[in-house]
């Protein structure tokens, strides 16, 4: 009789579930599940609070820049408060997302500050130098000119939390986990563009430039780790383009400002509806400001810890 072989004690090899691998790697779960669900949170909080708003009836002056500051800041707090949400569940302190507490306007804002205003007076001096702007008179005196100065600069700080928070923390933080730093950051930069051109008077050159200096901010977070210096030099830049300069300001002209100024000219020169961030002059002065950060803050070589850590594009 035929000897049959003897039968295996081994189980069979079953194919392994794809369903893991889609949502998990060795690292936890996958970086676009977590910014999906950070998004969800984020538009459910926004939604919740922006509701409650309505209801209350506490939006009544579309113009004034405290209530303009009660829609950045509640919008912030949602980003913020999502961020706190994904903290706990990831295991890690909100703080690494970008907006650590130690440095909340600590140096490296001020020197943002200091920064933006410069880059902004730098810019508006080349307009006028090629008769593209005139200041004016004076339109605020006395305790208004205060008041007003106050209000801006207090919801240009909350515009700069909100618009570097939103693109360059939480969000830029979990999709560099996934692609890399560098491609997150032209994604995340090309969103912050197109996202302005849904603002009345903006334009693609406009566009093109708020997606520069998205790069020069992620350039800034890069080298110092913070978010901070860029909430500095954005609200710096916002507060002299629409207080201090009175100019449009990505395609927005808002009331309360201190002059009556004026451009006029071609819009390469003045940027048009766009405001001087619209023109020409605006690429040589982000060119500059890329050059500041990269002076102040040289890169550091990585450690081989960093380089063994660093996450592998899914």
């Amino acid at each position: 009789m035929e000897n049959l072989p003897a039968p295996s004690s081994e189980a069979p090899l079953m194919a392994k579930p794809l369903w893991p691998w889609i949502f998990r790697n060795e690292r936890g779960l996958r970086s676009g599940w977590r910014l999906t669900i950070y998004l969800c949170v984020f538009a459910a909080l926004w939604i919740g609070a922006m509701l409650l708003i309505q209801a209350l009836r506490l939006q009544r002056d579309a113009v004034s820049p405290w209530v303009l500051l009660l829609g950045e800041s509640v919008t912030f707090c949602a980003a913020f408060g999502a961020a706190w949400m994904m903290s706990r569940f990831e295991s890690r302190s909100v703080g690494a997302y970008g907006l650590p507490a130690r440095g909340a306007f600590g140096k490296l804002f001020w020197l943002g500050c200091v920064i933006g205003l410069c880059e902004i007076s730098a810019l508006m001096g080349l307009i006028a130098a090629f008769g593209g702007y005139s200041f004016g008179e004076l339109a605020l005196h006395g305790s208004r000119l205060a008041e007003m100065a106050v209000s801006w600069a207090i919801f240009f700080v909350f515009v700069g939390l909100l618009e570097e928070f939103l693109f360059r923390g939480y969000t830029q933080f979990t999709l560099a986990d996934g692609i890399g730093f560098w491609p997150a950051a032209l994604i995340l930069s090309a969103s912050f563009g197109l996202v302005h051109l849904r603002n009345p008077g903006e334009g693609w050159v406009g566009a093109a430039s708020v997606f520069a200096i998205g790069m020069i901010f992620c350039l800034a977070l890069k080298r110092t780790g913070s978010l901070w210096f860029c909430v500095g030099l954005h609200a710096a830049f916002d507060f002299g383009e629409t207080f201090l300069y009175s100019v449009p300001d990505s395609g927005f002209v808002f009331k309360g400002h201190l002059s009556n100024a004026t451009l006029h000219g071609p819009s390469w020169l003045t940027g048009g509806s766009v405001g001087p961030e619209g023109t020409v002059f605006s690429f040589l002065t982000m060119g500059l400001v890329a050059l500041v950060i990269h002076v102040f803050f040289p890169a550091k070589p990585a450690s081989p810890a960093e380089v063994a850590a660093a996450p592998i594009a899914q």
